[in-house]
């Protein structure tokens, strides 16, 4: 599945309703709402948890996945070495890297993409997107109906 930064990942645009996730994917595997009373929706076989805002009307704001099949510049990330995917993403012009570690994990976030990859061992076990904030310091929305 294709990462689309700032946008999405494969169909999904940062903005869908549940609705609109359903009508794409059928029902979730698992919905439950977090501790900020936003909805989280699990697809197993896609590998992706989304997270839909409350305080934003339960538009799509928030994906993790962790499939085999994620892509992002046609690179291939989950699996790989944390270095290695790096240098590739470089290419790209993503080169501002924060880096935060805990327990076994190393975080690695690029705010001007909103992407985190997550890496365990030295290698990627995790990408999180998130949708962009503007100038105006609000969701930049994608999806438009």
């Amino acid at each position: 599945m294709k990462i689309n930064l700032k946008n999405g990942i494969d169909k999904l645009l940062f903005g869908m309703k549940q609705k609109d996730v359903v009508a794409l994917y059928g029902n979730p595997n698992k919905e439950y709402k977090d501790e900020d009373d936003n909805t989280i929706l699990l697809y197993d076989n896609q590998k992706l948890r989304l997270t839909f805002y409350a305080e934003e009307d339960f538009k799509l704001g928030y994906i993790v996945g962790s499939g085999a099949d994620l892509e992002v510049f046609g690179f291939s990330i989950i699996g790989r070495k944390i270095a290695d995917v790096k240098k590739d993403l470089a290419t790209k012009g993503l080169t501002k890297w924060t880096e935060e570690a805990f327990d076994t994990y190393e975080n690695f976030f690029n705010e001007a993409y909103w992407i985190i990859l997550q890496s365990e061992f030295g290698e990627v076990v995790k990408v999180e997107v998130g949708a962009i904030i503007n100038d105006e310091d609000e969701f930049d929305w994608k999806f438009k109906k």
